[in-house]
């Protein structure tokens, strides 16, 4: 009990009441790998991983937004609540893997394209599914079903691969403002998943991700966070405008109080359903 405790303390970092909406960006004090990782259609998908000196929890598969982590010509970085993210996760025991689906194929931005090659269902979901197989089966990975972790585009593409997944084949996934469609997902998973969301996000609507919620309440957790909108896990900013390519305006940005409570959130989760064997 004391050592979850501390897991939740560690993940939950600046979750005390007064979080103002700005926090600063940290890097991940732990080496950083570059490397090739196995993707759909046999292509070979630049990643970054981080292993922490005495993993002790599944790998984290983290799957990018609509931005990405990097063009082709350029190095993968990734964005300031990810690299958050992560030091969180390596803190709490879990080695943590970034594949990229877009730079890798040569693809830019998929926010707002339509028909985008690589899509949540498609590609994107064979990706996901290919590095958490290949890192189960890494020293570092221990043979423990991975975990799924995506935000916005990554997190539609979390729920499309945890619907399609194998049984065993996941300890859990967690899926940051997705996009659910109609709230008609053709099936569901078998492992536990978290759906976290904004109460305000008229990028991806918390509606429909409720409905699919709804068709599996023991199975499905959904946390929706009054006022906040897409990204609201994001460290500065404020909210702002995006106008996208194909013609929608919507709103993203950071709020201090969403951002705290999903911390906590994923670590309760994180704790009951993907702790060590």
């Amino acid at each position: 009990m004391i050592r979850w405790l501390g897991v939740l303390l560690i993940l939950a970092g600046c979750a005390a009441s007064g979080v103002t909406a700005d926090e600063a960006p940290r890097e991940i004090p732990f080496p950083e790998q570059r490397l090739n990782v196995p993707g759909a259609e046999g292509v070979p998908l630049r990643a970054l991983l981080y292993v922490p000196p005495n993993p002790s929890r599944p790998a984290v598969i983290a799957l990018h937004s609509c931005t990405g982590i990097g063009s082709a010509e350029r190095p993968i970085r990734l964005p300031a609540h990810q690299r958050d993210w992560a030091t969180r996760l390596l803190e709490a025991g879990h080695p943590i893997l970034f594949p990229d689906s877009f730079g890798s194929r040569g693809l830019g931005e998929a926010c707002g394209v339509r028909g985008f090659r690589a899509g949540p269902a498609g590609l994107r979901r064979q990706d996901a599914l290919a590095a958490a197989n290949w890192a189960r089966a890494q020293p570092w990975g221990r043979g423990q079903a991975p975990v799924l972790i995506g935000w916005s585009h990554g997190g539609s593409t979390t729920l499309a691969a945890w619907a399609t997944a194998a049984p065993g084949a996941l300890s859990a996934a967690i899926a940051f403002y997705p996009g659910c469609g109609q709230g008609e997902a053709p099936q569901l998973g078998t492992a536990p998943l978290l759906m976290l969301l904004g109460a305000e996000d008229n990028w991806t609507p918390p509606q429909p991700c409720q409905q699919i919620a709804g068709r599996a309440p023991r199975l499905i957790t959904v946390e929706s966070y009054t006022g906040a909108h897409h990204a609201f896990d994001g460290l500065t900013g404020g909210v702002r405008t995006r106008y996208l390519p194909n013609g929608r305006s919507v709103s993203f940005g950071p709020d201090g109080a969403a951002r705290a409570a999903s911390r906590l959130r994923v670590a309760a989760f994180l704790a009951a359903n993907a702790g060590p064997p």
